[in-house]
């Protein structure tokens, strides 16, 4: 057996985990248990603990797909095909991957009496995907299904490069200092700081590819 067929069957098995946990803690999740938070993190929907099923086998299935569907992006990218194979998705995949199994983790634990949790750790998971995101946004090539896909980008691979290196700087820092900072804040806080943070990775990035692309164009003339 090849090796990266064992590596994604290991992730895989990683991804359907929590639906195991689940049976094994059954008897302890009491019978009414939230099913959804508000912006605060502060459970404000409550159902049968059997609806736990359904939320973590949905996390869990989507996961899959996200997982399968980054292997194997090369087949459907007519962009990617043109340039040599990478591990870049490989690596993306795995961190989503263990990003919504650790989510998964974290709606059962917090409905089994631990709610105090979804409140401790969403945001700082949050920072630390922003920031494995960006350590490997420098080598995402041109495609179509992931990265900065903007009009300006997919027209220039000089754009893409260039916007991609300066991203990836500031998805890390930005995600490490939202997982470091939410760490130490109460929920309210955090969830203003986190989309603080998340306006400055998206805005910047656009500013900064448009300002390539006039460039270009002013070059072109």
């Amino acid at each position: 057996m090849k090796t990266s067929t064992v590596i994604h069957s290991l992730v895989v098995l990683l991804i359907i985990s929590p639906l195991i946990y689940l049976a094994i803690i059954w008897p302890s999740i009491p019978t009414i248990v939230p099913v959804h938070y508000d912006l605060n993190l502060k459970p404000d929907k409550f159902d049968s603990k059997n609806g736990l099923w359904l939320l973590a086998g949905i996390l869990s299935g989507v996961s899959v797909l996200i997982y399968l569907l980054l292997l194997n992006v090369r087949r459907f990218d007519p962009k990617l095909r043109k340039i040599p194979p990478s591990i870049t998705f490989t690596r993306i995949a795995t961190v989503v991957a263990v990003f919504l199994t650790a989510m998964n983790y974290l709606l059962i634990s917090s409905a089994n009496n631990n709610i105090r949790l979804m409140d401790r750790l969403m945001w700082p998971l949050m920072g630390l995907l922003f920031a494995f995101i960006g350590n490997y946004m420098n080598n995402i090539k041109p495609n179509y299904f992931a990265g900065l896909r903007l009009p300006w980008t997919l027209s220039s691979d000089y754009n893409w490069r260039k916007t991609h290196q300066m991203a990836s700087k500031l998805w890390f820092w930005g995600g490490l200092g939202l997982a470091i900072i939410s760490a130490f804040l109460p929920s309210p806080y955090s969830f203003i700081v986190f989309f603080i943070v998340l306006f400055v990775l998206v805005i910047i990035p656009i500013v900064y590819s448009y300002r390539i692309f006039k460039n270009e164009m002013s070059d072109d003339q």
